[in-house]
């Protein structure tokens, strides 16, 4: 919510549109005037105008006697996801253990208590938790939260969780302390994780490390299915392999693609009027996209799904 801030560049107005953003939940995709004020704490004509506003920028809009989000808010995070650069270098690489396994593959990232999903090929399946680019869960409860705060030292790793979540999901599975340090000291150990329902009914799923040249994890990577169609012998046994090899995978071509160089060229300044050349004040060079080098380094027979059947709608439209 939004809150006065003692640093004079606090822009709260700022805060109160992210705030209003925020209030929009799942089970609620249309809300009225009043309860986007009570869920943002403001009082109804701040939340009026902050409504109006972004109805103008194209962010929500008037749904019968309320409001709802348009599509366009997914610009907001896939903006982020997508200048990270690391949907770009996995994509072929999960698009390919899907194939292999014909289950869905997502990446997570860590955001205090809960992890957020940052890309995703989807197998559809019915599940009792629908995942998308952007959703959120509780981390401890999920393999790729396991694999994330095991990445932690134990201290801090304890005062991540002991933070608010902002999932709204209750998980099945509530560990005390003793308990949680166990089971991150067991993923610290073998290197990958295993949830087997812990989250919701029917969810079952093993997670791997993604890192960076350096060796640090930067991302989860996983295989869910569903439990009654797999069970865990299947999942460690045949599974596992596959998403720890993929994982190395990843890892490596991301350690590439980043030591690769990659300078942006600054616009094009003013022509030299002896030689008719342009001037500029950094090195001349070309720049270059994640997409064209994971094209450039791609190997000869990997295995590539349809993109129709493997992309969710809105990264479809973003690509043509």
């Amino acid at each position: 919510m939004a809150r006065r801030d003692a640093s004079p560049d606090f822009i709260e107005a700022l805060a109160r549109g992210l705030d209003v953003i925020r209030a929009f939940q799942p089970n609620q995709p249309v809300m009225s005037l009043t309860a986007v004020a009570g869920v943002a704490g403001l009082a109804r004509p701040t939340a009026r105008r902050v409504l109006l506003t972004l109805e103008q920028l194209g962010y929500v809009r008037a749904a019968g006697r309320g409001f709802e989000l348009t599509p366009r808010v997914l610009d907001l995070g896939m903006t982020y996801v997508l200048s990270r650069g690391l949907w770009q270098v996995a994509r072929p690489h999960m698009e390919c253990l899907v194939a292999r396994t014909h289950e869905s593959s997502s990446i997570a990232q860590l955001d205090g208590p809960d992890i957020v999903y940052v890309a995703r090929v989807a197998v559809p399946k019915i599940i009792a938790l629908a995942v998308t680019v952007g959703t959120r869960f509780p981390a401890m409860p999920t393999s790729l939260g396991k694999v994330l705060l095991a990445a932690l030292p134990p201290e801090e790793a304890e005062r991540v969780l002991a933070e608010p979540g902002r999932s709204g999901v209750t998980a099945r599975w509530q560990p005390g302390p003793a308990e949680r340090a166990a089971e991150l000291r067991e993923v610290r150990a073998r290197g990958w994780s295993l949830t087997d329902e812990q989250l919701a009914a029917g969810i079952r799923s093993v997670a791997a490390p993604l890192r960076d040249g350096d060796g640090r994890v930067i991302a989860a990577l996983n295989v869910t299915v569903h439990a009654a169609e797999t069970p865990v012998e299947t999942l460690t046994g045949e599974f596992l392999p596959l998403l720890l090899a993929t994982a190395g995978a990843i890892s490596a071509d991301w350690a590439r693609y980043r030591s690769a160089p990659n300078v942006t060229v600054p616009p094009p300044g003013r022509l030299d009027s002896e030689h008719g050349r342009q001037q500029t004040s950094g090195r001349r060079t070309s720049v270059r996209s994640a997409d064209s080098w994971v094209a450039e380094h791609r190997q000869p027979g990997s295995i590539t799904v349809r993109s129709e059947d493997s992309i969710s709608g809105h990264e479809r439209s973003q690509r043509r």
